[in-house]
């Protein structure tokens, strides 16, 4: 997974300037949306948005206060998914998008809102020293008592929008052996 992610010659998204009203035109009801798992991939949010979400990138955000912890069990994927948990010696590095109203359905479906996998979450982020509040995330409902590891399809997603979208490189590869070592304990208890 590594050597993959090495050799593709990825550049990351260029964060937009300006201040929040600035980011967020008023064209049509927008929202602010902080993403910390597969939805920083822009290429995979596409998937489920039904339309290119690059230009919606704010850029890199951080949320102060929580840590990430692999704590749903997908029912598509069959496997742990990314939630956020509060800590205060923690922080959660993501992407903060500026989504058109008109999308928040279609990110609910992708949440599985409707059948309690996550619910919204309102917190502050900062990107580059300016804070946003009262900006959209999803938490997990009902938490797995012990994180549950990813498959490789959702680390590969989920790495490459850190990636992509230029998290610090502490911090990616912080969340790259996390995943490692969580598939590591998972392989020697099932093999």
């Amino acid at each position: 997974m590594v050597d993959s992610l090495k050799s593709q010659k990825i550049q990351p998204l260029s964060p937009l300037e300006g201040s929040p009203a600035e980011l967020c035109p008023q064209a049509e009801p927008m929202f602010y949306y902080f993403a910390y798992g597969s939805c920083m991939c822009p290429v995979d949010l596409k998937r489920s948005l039904g339309e290119t979400a690059h230009h919606y990138v704010v850029g890199v955000a951080r949320l102060s206060g929580y840590k990430l912890g692999f704590y749903y069990r997908s029912p598509h994927r069959g496997c742990g998914c990314l939630d956020i948990v509060k800590d205060p010696n923690s922080y959660v590095e993501g992407v903060l998008y500026c989504l058109p109203m008109r999308l928040s359905d279609r990110l609910d479906i992708r949440e599985d809102v409707s059948r309690g996998g996550y619910q919204h979450e309102l917190i502050n982020v900062t990107v580059k020293n300016i804070v946003y509040p009262n900006v959209r995330t999803y938490s997990v409902v009902n938490k797995l008592s012990r994180e549950l590891a990813p498959n490789d399809w959702y680390s590969n997603v989920v790495l490459r929008g850190a990636s992509t979208c230029g998290l610090t490189e502490k911090y990616f590869w912080q969340l790259f052996y996390h995943i490692y070592k969580l598939q590591s304990y998972n392989y020697q208890e099932c093999g």
